[in-house]
């Protein structure tokens, strides 16, 4: 019985021993197709990359960067040698609204392009002329009518400037008036469309006769109705029958003057004039 147990037992050991080895060989043909599938996908990578990914990129070179010392008291100048400087071209701008121009100078405003400039506080040195602001204005289509000009009615004349100009101003009082005249004023009369508000001046002193319309203007037909109404200068002399007489001149009366000295002191010669003392003073003490 004991031949029978050690063969038994040498079967048994080569049964153990041929199972090692035959899953060595399957560990190491598992890890040999593991290292196979890496290699493979390697080379498929190694495919799709381009040709030149292998050539190594050449390195760029940088700028020296030039640095300086800053301190709170010193600050150190950049310490630079007059060759290494280069001057070089501007670039070319990016766009067309990257060039800088010269400024463009101001538009000057024509007649036709105002839209007016409002003068406060005007004052009627005529009927048809304007100061204010600067400005001496004459309404565009009149004849002005000046203040020391005389109209007559059935060979009696009267001052129908002045009194053309106290109608004038009575239609301003006081008010704005918007004229087609440059911005900025001058000493000399210029001649400009005014109105106030929404009334033309111009068309208010020709209807009302308190100017004559101008040959080829634009008021001819207000100043033929007017004429033909006998309005303003057209119309006769005002009647001053209502008003109170004129107050009497006043004559001055010569009044005797008052001497200041008295009559006394008056008659005695410079030389008999004496000082008198004060007699609030006190005596002099010894």
């Amino acid at each position: 019985m004991r031949p029978l147990h050690a063969a038994a037992a040498v079967l048994t050991i080569l049964a153990m021993g041929a199972a090692i080895a035959a899953g060595g060989r399957a560990v190491l043909q598992g890890e040999n197709g593991r290292v196979a599938a890496r290699a493979q996908a390697g080379i498929a990578t190694q495919s799709e990359a381009p040709a030149t990914s292998a050539i190594p990129r050449p390195k760029v070179a940088r700028p020296e960067v030039y640095s300086r010392a800053i301190d709170p008291e010193v600050v150190a100048p950049l310490q630079l040698q007059p060759e290494e400087l280069e001057r070089v071209e501007p670039r070319a701008p990016l766009s067309e609204l990257a060039l800088a121009g010269p400024p463009k100078p101001p538009k000057t405003k024509m007649p036709d392009d105002w839209n007016g400039t409002k003068l406060f506080q005007p004052v009627a040195s005529a009927a048809g002329v304007i100061e204010a602001k600067g400005y001496s204005v004459a309404i565009s289509g009149v004849d002005i009518v000046r203040q020391d000009e005389t109209c007559s009615d059935g060979g009696k004349s009267w001052t129908c400037g002045t009194r053309a100009r106290t109608a004038f101003r009575a239609f301003l009082r006081g008010r704005a008036v918007i004229c087609t005249v440059p911005p900025e004023g001058g000493r000399d009369l210029i001649t400009a469309e005014c109105r106030v508000g929404n009334q033309d001046v111009g068309q208010w002193l020709i209807e009302n006769g308190w100017a004559r319309a101008a040959k080829g203007g634009p008021y001819v037909e207000a100043g033929e109705k007017a004429r033909m109404a006998r309005k303003g200068i057209f119309g006769p002399a005002p009647s001053l029958s209502g008003l109170p007489p004129a107050p009497a001149p006043f004559a001055a009366t010569a009044q005797p003057t008052q001497p200041i000295l008295e009559p006394s002191a008056a008659a005695r010669p410079p030389t008999e004039t004496t000082a008198t003392p004060p007699t609030d003073q006190p005596a002099p003490s010894e």
